[in-house]
Parts: structure tokens; C-alpha cells; sequence
């Protein structure tokens, strides 16, 4: 962590630019250019927005709701965030990892399930369960050994996601 200091500190800081103040700025910067540039040259424009308080107050009230409707649209309704999150669990090892490890942990659920319910009904797991069984915790044993993750020959990784 202490080695880390300096490029947390920087990613803080980035964050914090990138996220709020060049919002702010940009924000402020636009209403600030469009209405002394754009209204301030047109009388028609004068007297729909006679001060500067006025047009702002109008830009946020119409603003704020059309950004929503956009992140809204951005997250929900469009395929942009779902590649978003695509390419941020294919490129970031930290994501990759948690993903694997969830698709080994689903597989390893259902087959405990399926053990589970042969034995409350007094059924003998026959020897290709034994074998999977096996099969499963040596893959989970050599995962946690390699700490790799081939997604491309995993019998883990689902290829429909």
C-alpha cells in the first residue's frame, strides 16, 4: 500500500478532475460562452433571458432532466454500457478473476447440490459423478495453484455471456 501512495494519490486526483471539476468547469464554461457569445449578440434572446441568472436557471431546469434521460438511455436502454462493461472485465485482471471465480463457484454449487440430494435419498453417486467430482477439484486445485486464467479453455467460463 505505501508504495502505492503516490499512484492512488494520482488516481484520486484524476478522478476527482475528470468526475467533478471539469463537470463544473465545462459546465459553467458553456453557459458562460453561450450566453454572452450567442445571446448576448441577439435582442430576441435579450428578452427571453435578460440576465444571466435567468439563462442559467432555464439551462438547469431543461438541462438536468435531458442529462438524466441520457445516463438513463447510456445505462439501461442502449448496448454502449453493456460493452462498457465488456471490455472493463476483459481488460481489467481484477474484474476477469471475479468472474471466473464465480462461474467455478456456480459449478461448484450445483454439483454439491446434486450430491447432496443423491445422498438424502439413499443414492450411491456412481463412478463418472466420482469422476467429474474429481475432474472439478483438480481444475480447482490447478486454478489456485497457476492463479491464470484461460478463458478460452476453461470448462468454467460460459461462452453465452
Amino acid at each position: 500500500m505505501k508504495k502505492n501512495l503516490f499512484l492512488r494519490a494520482w488516481f484520486y486526483f484524476r478522478t476527482g478532475w475528470g468526475t467533478y471539476f471539469a463537470l463544473l468547469f465545462s459546465a459553467l464554461n458553456t453557459l458562460v460562452v453561450t450566453y454572452y457569445l450567442a445571446i448576448g449578440k441577439y435582442d430576441f434572446l435579450i428578452s427571453i433571458f435578460p440576465t444571466f441568472l435567468h439563462y442559467v436557471i432555464f439551462a438547469v431546469l431543461i438541462g438536468i432532466p435531458i442529462l438524466i434521460t441520457a445516463g438513463y438511455i447510456h445505462f439501461k436502454k442502449s448496448g454502449a454500457f453493456r460493452a462498457e462493461a465488456d471490455i472493463s472485465i476483459e481488460t481489467n485482471p481484477y474484474f476477469r478473476r471475479s468472474v471466473f471465480n464465480t462461474e467455478v463457484l456456480m459449478e461448484l454449487s450445483l454439483k454439491l447440490s446434486q450430491i447432496l440430494l443423491k445422498m438424502s435419498s439413499q443414492e450411491k453417486l456412481s463412478d463418472v459423478e466420482i469422476e467429474d467430482i474429481r475432474k472439478i477439484e483438480q481444475l480447482v486445485k490447478d486454478q489456485i495453484g497457476t492463479r491464470e486464467i484461460d478463458f478460452k479453455t476453461s470448462p468454467f467460463y460460459n461462452k453465452k455471456t
